[in-house]
């Protein structure tokens, strides 16, 4: 392990460091109930039959991230205001081996498919501690529970058994960084990497508000339950992007003279604090418990409310969702989501 490269936990890769100090300002264009287009920070509307929501997810709203800093939940925080249902923002991925501790690379992501050709993990001992092929959620909580207890900030992921030339992208970004992970092996540690949840869309990602769609990450179709599979979210694109696109060209063209209904005006988009990130982290991270929740909900950002709300209502550990209180799986929440609308009061929903 090359320890003049770790930093102490403090240090951590932050996505607050890397993200815009502000955000630019948009909302939806409402009229009558129905979606007619946005309007911009510049005063500019745009009017269009459909409006497609295709803004990534929300982890880097979480300190520790795999995520570009862009990826704070935008496009669910737009939908939300104009009234459209969210569902599922307890179910955040974390994945379990990002590095940590070396420059100019935290938060980058070794894929499992290295672990899958031999490399394994090791604790600060030294020894093995996890199944490496086990689901990402069994992984991320094994790594996280050994950090606990030791005090440590990173096990080693060993990929020197590993043919270099089957993953040149990572070996290269790697000792771009200065770590060989063919001689020495790299720390790393569960990082936030994908929400399941978002906006609720029907299978051509029409949302709960006529006129406004959602694809990709900002949407939540139920495709991917409790702990998304990896590259499922690829073909979930290609998928729904096709099919929205499609729907929304069947939707009502736009009134002859929008104009005549004023828009709004372009509401700003919340940029997350540092100090939120890492609540967020802390309190709604692998682990999670009442109190934590709870804390969560005096936090200033309104999407890190909703999450905690959502989480605080599903009362059981399920994927990516854990809860030390509640350890164990409710057959009664089998298919069943947790929906959140405009009252920002979580409750179940069978929709699949």
């Amino acid at each position: 392990m090359a320890s003049s490269r770790r930093k102490d936990a403090s240090t951590w890769s932050r996505a607050s460091e890397r993200a815009p100090a502000a955000l630019p300002a948009a909302s939806a264009w409402m009229i009558d109930g129905r979606c007619t287009g946005v309007v911009l920070q510049d005063g500019r509307a745009i009017c269009a039959r459909a409006t497609i929501l295709a803004t990534g997810g929300a982890a880097a709203l979480w300190s520790r991230t795999t995520n570009p800093p862009g990826s704070l939940g935008i496009g669910m925080s737009l939908a939300h205001a104009a009234g459209a249902d969210l569902a599922d923002l307890e179910f955040l991925q974390f994945h379990p081996t990002a590095v940590i501790g070396v420059a100019g690379r935290e938060g980058f992501l070794v894929t499992e498919a290295i672990r899958g050709e031999g490399a394994t993990l090791h604790g600060p001992d030294g020894e093995r501690f996890v199944e490496e092929l086990a689901p990402r959620d069994a992984v991320s909580s094994a790594v996280a529970a050994l950090l606990d207890a030791t005090g440590a900030t990173s096990v080693g992921l060993d990929m020197r058994a590993v043919d270099p030339a089957l993953f040149p992208n990572v070996v290269s970004a790697l000792q771009d960084a200065g770590l060989d992970p063919t001689r020495e092996r790299v720390p790393v540690a569960p990082a936030s990497h994908y929400m399941m949840g978002g906006v609720v869309t029907d299978l051509h990602g029409r949302s709960t508000v006529p006129g406004l769609f959602a694809v990709g990450e900002t949407a939540c179709t139920g495709l991917h339950g409790a702990n998304r599979l990896a590259s499922n979210s690829l073909s979930e694109c290609f998928v729904y992007g096709a099919r929205a696109a499609a729907a929304g060209l069947d939707e009502p063209a736009p009134a002859a003279n929008p104009a005549d209904a004023a828009p709004p005006s372009a509401a700003p988009l919340r940029c997350p604090s540092r100090a939120t990130q890492e609540a967020l982290w802390r309190d709604a991270g692998i682990n999670r418990t009442r109190e934590g929740l709870e804390r969560l909900f005096g936090d200033p950002h309104p999407l890190v409310r909703l999450i905690a709300a959502c989480a605080l209502r599903r009362e059981e550990s399920r994927g990516a969702h854990q809860r030390t209180d509640f350890p164990a799986v409710d057959p009664a929440l089998d298919h069943c989501h947790t929906a959140i609308g405009a009252d920002e009061r979580p409750h179940p929903s069978g929709w699949s």
